[in-house]
């Protein structure tokens, strides 16, 4: 693309003109280019105000050039083809017209430079109106083409463009969240997704490779918004919203398919995450993998190395890791028989007392939901969380004890854990190893849940309440530990300040009815009210 070549005006002319009425000269300039080619120096101002210091001077010059070219556009008078350096105008044997097509064309360049620049100006208002004037430059180019088509893949859409566009949206130095989330609109356009996806594919490659794979938080936190900003189609009969509608074999263009779109999101998806991650970058991925990712990939197995490598991360990483291979296991018949032991491996102290607490006892449920695991498994999940109660605070034992119980229902071979017979009044070890990392070597079954029936002697009478179910023969049906799960310090002391006491507190056994009363009372023998 050319650059713009500042001449007609000049800076002391630029000043005047801003302090009057910058909109009404720039409207005024793009109306008499459009009447009459005898005005196209006056081109030359327009991209002049593009590049002011004034932001409302910036916003209106956009919005004359895009009305100035897509006029231009549809009317015919950009010059179609490989375009020859401005240089060579000047001489040579072609026509007035030709001349004429190839020096616009050339202005317009220099302004999608211009535009392009400003996707990265302090302003977001100059960023927003940059960017919409590119995507509607890319409409007007897929309908009136600058350049051969190539029929057997692109055909009449703007490529370049895009590409453009998509190199400067993932910058390796700003934050650019709020802009993607604008360009949002133009992702859920069929076409526009397809030539996204590919072009960020080969920006994220070349970048990568560049830089030898280190991490880039800026930049990599670009490429997720924008791949988390895309909507894939389940069904061949949503591919109905096009940027550009091709009038001619539809039917075989590739961003028309959508077998080659959910290959583009699966190349795409597999090129970004084999590089090493940002570590809060794993927590975002994998919160959305198994829904929006995994469902469109067309062997989900794939994946495995990267949860396995986020696994290693550590902590709630390594929990959503171990979703994202239950899901595979579950649902994909991937064969990881590490699955139950690395489970096991999370359950320490912390985990009481982190934010993730709640989604990590509700995926630990349903990990364990199934009546086919084996004994020794469950015995030892029931009697590490039992141990780890001891120390464990309130609100998380309301929540604990219970599943402890329905980890105890849905297998009654684990019951002897509660029944063990042992002497009851002598002191013995526990044969259970809790430093122990594999389940089926900790012993859990020759040991009993001992720690439940000290709970009961708790200092808070609801966890000394929820130790004693054990007492009684379980019921078959399960606790919902749901509403338990969030259940908070605060909330519990809240609770506990608003129980209504169910009597009242008897504070005198003779009620007062006077200040004095008579001679009877110590007041009345001690003072008078004479």
């Amino acid at each position: 693309m050319a650059t713009s070549k500042r001449c007609n005006v000049s800076s002391e002319n630029l000043t005047v003109n801003d302090v009057k009425t910058p909109k009404i000269d720039i409207n005024s300039k793009v109306d008499l280019i459009i009447q009459s080619k005898k005005h196209a120096n006056d081109v030359f101002d327009v991209l002049e105000y593009l590049q002011s210091e004034k932001e409302k001077n910036v916003v209106c010059a956009i919005n004359g050039c895009t009305k100035l070219f897509s006029t231009l556009l549809e009317r015919g008078d950009l010059y179609v083809g490989q375009l020859p350096k401005e240089e060579l105008l000047i001489g040579g044997d072609r026509s007035a017209d030709e001349k004429y097509c190839m020096f616009i064309r050339h202005r317009y360049n220099g302004c999608l430079e211009l535009l392009l620049e400003h996707i990265s100006h302090e302003s977001y208002q100059i960023k927003e109106s940059a960017l919409c004037a590119l995507m509607q430059f890319a409409s007007m180019e897929g309908k009136f083409p600058l350049q051969d088509l190539d029929w057997s893949e692109h055909y009449s859409f703007p490529r370049e463009l895009i590409q453009a566009v998509v190199e400067r949206l993932l910058s390796q130095e700003e934050d650019m969240a709020v802009l993607i989330s604008r360009f949002q609109e133009y992702l859920d356009m069929v076409d526009v997704r397809y030539y996204v996806m590919s072009s960020v594919r080969e920006n994220v490659g070349r970048v990568m490779d560049k830089t030898k794979g280190a991490v880039m938080p800026i930049y990599q936190n670009n490429v997720f918004t924008l791949l988390s900003n895309i909507n894939m189609p389940s069904q061949e009969s949503e591919l109905t919203n096009y940027l550009v509608k091709q009038e001619a074999k539809h039917e075989d263009w590739k961003a028309a398919k959508l077998k080659e779109h959910k290959r583009a999101f699966e190349r795409l998806w597999l090129g970004f995450l084999k590089y090493k991650l940002p570590s809060s970058m794993y927590k975002k991925v994998l919160v959305i993998l198994h829904d929006s990712i995994l469902p469109h990939i067309s062997n989900p197995t794939v994946m495995i190395d990267f949860l396995t490598a986020a696994y290693d991360v550590g902590g709630a990483i390594s929990l959503l890791a171990l979703n994202g291979l239950f899901v595979l296991i579950h649902q994909h018949n991937l064969d990881y028989p590490d699955f139950y032991k690395k489970l096991y491996s999370l359950l320490e102290p912390s985990v009481f007392h982190v934010k993730y607490r709640a989604r990590f006892f509700h995926l630990a449920n349903l990990f364990l939901s199934s009546t086919h695991l084996p004994v020794y498994l469950v015995a030892a999940f029931a009697k590490r969380l039992s141990r780890l109660a001891l120390t464990a605070p309130p609100a998380a034992l309301l929540m604990v004890l219970p599943f402890i119980c329905n980890l105890i229902r849905r297998h009654p071979a684990c019951r002897v854990l509660i029944h063990q017979p042992s002497a009851a009044d002598e002191a013995c070890d526990d044969p259970y190893l809790m430093e122990e990392e594999d389940p089926s070597q900790c012993h859990a079954l020759e040991s009993s849940l001992w720690e439940l029936q000290t709970l009961q002697k708790h200092y808070h009478p609801d966890v000394a309440k929820a130790a004693m179910a054990i007492n009684k023969p379980l019921s078959q049906q399960e606790d919902d530990i749901s509403e338990l799960l969030e259940l908070s310090t605060y909330e519990l002391m809240e609770r506990d300040l608003k129980h209504k006491q169910s009597k009242t507190v008897p504070l005198e056994f003779d009620p007062a009815t006077q200040l004095l009363q008579g001679s009877v009372g110590v007041l009345g023998l001690n003072f008078s009210l004479e």
